[in-house]
């Protein structure tokens, strides 16, 4: 069984999985996404949730942010559907236009209206293991046979999934939400830190040296530090350092199955996607872009605002603004220049 309107349609926000406040007054979704209203608004005041295009109806909002889907808009049976622009009068009749400049970052504050966090009650279940002098902030709820060490110091309004393992004198600032089954050691977490289910953070570099006997491990000495509003992804690893701090800068989001090495500097705002690789000691600057399977090479500097294409293999440094592509990567003009090179010459 899925969530249904009354004609079938699976909808959005099953109540089993998703908490749903509402119904909402037209006026306060104008209040959250500052939209200018176009269309009669006579017909429909309160709306009870958020859902698709072809599925929405009178009392559900929508959205529209590519020209791809604009036969759906056209016959959209939705009360509200929030909309550039360039497109608001493709909005039917009967529908009333919310215009906004950035209709996806409306939409996301609007479905966050009707599905919120739910209120946390600091609910501790009574399996978990809590180490001796670990500090426990006001309302952090605990899941079964999680694990806090010795010394830990866990913020206000946390969250602790089951069998998550938060380690001696980790200490993670107010409102984290730490997904079941994570690892978290020698760190140091800010605010609002989200990892996902199965992250690895704080573990061993990847540091040896050779010796007569073989391979011997090298101490790794530092720790890593996640700025605010960090998001890790499900089963993603992060290095500590090996001097120095391994270091995720406040709001990068990180995807799933990505590795961070030891000594990784990733600055503010950044995106890594599933995947991807940072090799250890790289500096990624601000607002640098890696896409999916890409691979860093260790020892470099990605300039700020770069873009680092999928399946890209980074040998050397990056500038600040450019926009990288294939192995070893080069700029996009120079890459797509090559590969019609190549095919002109397979012809001949």
């Amino acid at each position: 069984m899925t969530a249904e309107d009354k004609s079938g349609a699976s909808l959005p926000g099953d109540a089993r999985f998703f908490y749903k406040e509402g119904p909402f007054p037209l006026s306060r979704l104008v209040e959250v996404t500052g939209a200018d209203v176009q269309g009669d608004n006579t017909q429909q005041d309160m709306f009870v949730g958020v859902a698709p295009l072809h599925e929405a109806n009178a009392e559900h909002v929508s959205f529209f942010d590519n020209r791809r889907y604009l036969p759906l808009l056209e016959k959209t049976r939705a009360g509200a559907v929030i909309v550039g622009s360039a497109f608001a009068d493709k909005v039917p009749e009967g529908c009333i236009a919310l215009v906004v400049k950035e209709p996806y970052l409306a939409w996301s504050r609007v479905a966050r209206l009707f599905h919120p966090r739910p209120v946390l009650e600091g609910k501790q279940h009574p399996s978990a293991v809590i180490g001796e002098g670990a500090v426990i902030g006001r309302c952090v709820e605990i899941g079964p046979f999680a694990v806090i060490g010795q010394g830990a110091q866990i913020g206000d309004g946390c969250v602790i999934g089951a069998h998550a393992v938060i380690g001696e004198h980790v200490e993670m600032g107010a409102g984290c939400i730490i997904g079941s089954q994570v690892t978290v050691s020698h760190a140091l977490l800010g605010e609002r830190v989200i990892l996902y289910p199965g992250a690895r953070i704080g573990q061993d570099g990847f540091g040896f040296a050779v010796g007569p006997e073989g391979f011997e491990s090298v101490p790794q000495l530092g720790r890593v530090i996640i700025g605010d509003g960090v998001e890790v992804g499900a089963n993603s690893t992060i290095d500590r350092g090996s001097m120095r701090d391994t270091v995720i800068g406040a709001g990068t989001r990180i995807d799933n199955l990505v590795q961070i090495g030891h000594n990784a500097q990733l600055g503010r705002c950044c995106i890594v996607v599933s995947q991807a690789g940072v090799s250890g000691s790289t500096i990624v600057e601000d607002f640098v872009t890696i896409a999916a399977q890409a691979g860093l090479a260790g020892h470099l500097r990605i300039g700020t605002k770069a873009r680092i294409g999928a399946q890209c293999g980074v040998m050397s440094d990056v500038d600040a603004g450019a926009d990288v592509i294939g192995s070893p990567a080069m700029p996009f003009r120079e890459f797509f220049r090559n590969i019609a090179t190549l095919r002109k010459l397979s012809r001949k």
